[in-house]
């Protein structure tokens, strides 16, 4: 039995990365013990990264229910929630675009910690402002904190597991932001106060930050006594942000983080309003038609981690932009009114494998040397992108008809494909 045990905890060790040398000079059943005991602390370790992902998309599901409330309590205007998107999208970008620097300074496991704590001390502070000043001044704070746990944990996740996990780890995303709603509506049905479902979530997140604070030597690689006899991770590297900016390859790979959010939000925020207003389908009807993108997205990325790892993530970018296009193809055409659901869902399932994909191939775009910065660099990029492009689609689409909505997407999806083959190849002629 333990002969069969050594084998096993053999193979183990390697994927768990523990020590050549602890093998040499222990037993069989010690190292099997061994083997389990970092097992259960990887278990650990992707339990709570996916945790902290919900809790990261639970604010964005928020703020859309309690907006009406919100603006009712400090008298403003309904175009004020522009100040607080562009306070939070601030500290979004700045904490993401240094987090490699962060990461290397820090750890992640602080890293972490120290995120979800300014997060929630942003979320329970909105419960008690006193003014709107106050209001758009902790977006900033909890914009910063939201920027370091995506990049951190995206950073983390590329360098220590599979395709498979980073894919789920952005499913999770999903199921916060469809929790969120549910439970800012549960605050104001039995409470009548937005103020709660902000306590309620900035709560969890204090929460989340001690079990980050708890569990700090499990996030650590350097304390292995055998590190020397392991691969650089993206974590090891401490390369300046500066000389990272100086690499070509960077600015196209957050090129593609600009477009591909870009075209996410762009459909998340214009499939109801074409489907209402440019081709007549009722409000009820197109509800559940729009609603059907956001299903299908997250249905993709939860059956994308059973397959990306065995068919690789160029693969999967590819594959799934090619099957994208086919679905804007048929929401241009509408032949028919299901065509227009066919389509949705078609584009929904199809993109939702390609963020998480890019993110585990930026080191074969860039360089390990660069991955860590990089990877922070392009959440801040896929920030503006989700901002810019859909604002530019609405103008368009004010000077044309909102059927402009289907060939923008075509056209962002073509050039997003043209630009990640230019990158591969990039990529593959510097690894020669």
């Amino acid at each position: 039995m333990w002969t069969r045990g050594f084998a096993a905890a053999d193979g183990c060790a390697k994927l768990f990365s523990l020590p050549h040398r602890f093998f040499q000079h222990c037993s069989a059943k010690d190292r099997m013990q061994a083997v389990l005991t970092k097992y259960r602390s990887r278990l650990g370790l992707i339990l709570l990264a996916y945790i902290a992902f919900i809790s990261l998309g639970l604010p964005d599901g928020l703020l859309g229910v309690a907006w009406p409330s919100i603006r009712a309590n400090f008298g403003r205007p309904l175009d004020s929630l522009g100040m607080m998107l562009i306070a939070s999208t601030t500290g979004y970008l700045t904490s993401s675009f240094a987090s490699g620097r962060i990461i290397a300074r820090l750890g992640v496991g602080k890293t972490l910690a120290f995120s979800c704590a300014a997060t929630g001390l942003g979320l329970i502070g909105y419960t008690l402002a006193p003014a709107w000043w106050t209001m758009v001044a902790l977006a900033v704070l909890a914009g910063l904190g939201a920027g370091a746990i995506d990049a951190g944990l995206n950073t983390y996740v590329a360098a220590h597991f599979g395709e498979g996990l980073m894919q789920w780890l952005h499913a999770c995303f999903g199921i916060g932001v469809t929790l969120g709603p549910i439970i800012m509506t549960l605050g104001l049905t039995h409470f009548n106060s937005w103020r709660v479902g902000y306590a309620a979530v900035g709560t969890a997140q204090l929460a989340l930050a001690a079990c980050f604070l708890l569990t700090l030597a499990m996030w650590k690689d350097g304390d292995d006594p055998a590190a020397t006899e392991r691969p650089r991770r993206l974590t090891d590297y401490k390369t300046p942000i500066p000389e990272t900016l100086r690499q070509g390859a960077v600015w196209l790979s957050m090129l593609l983080f600009f477009i591909y959010t870009g075209i996410e939000a762009t459909l998340g925020n214009w499939t109801y309003s074409l489907l209402t207003e440019a081709r007549g389908i009722a409000s009820q009807q197109a509800g559940f038609w729009a609603g059907s993108y956001w299903a299908t997205f997250t249905i993709g990325r939860t059956v994308a981690g059973l397959y990306a790892r065995r068919v690789g993530v160029h693969t999967v970018v590819r594959s799934s932009l090619l099957a994208a296009l086919c679905g804007a193809l048929i929401l241009w055409w509408n032949p028919l009114e299901v065509a227009s659901l066919v389509g949705v869902g078609i584009i929904g399932l199809a993109i939702a494998p390609i963020f998480p994909a890019l993110v585990s191939g930026t080191s074969a775009r860039v360089s390990p040397r660069y991955a860590a910065n990089t990877i922070g660099i392009q959440i801040g990029a896929a920030g503006l992108g989700a901002a810019a492009l859909p604002g530019l689609a609405g103008f368009l689409a004010r000077r044309t008809s909102l059927e402009i909505i289907p060939v923008y997407v075509l056209a962002a999806m073509v050039l997003l494909l043209v630009l990640h083959t230019a990158s591969i190849r990039r990529g593959d002629a510097a690894a020669a």
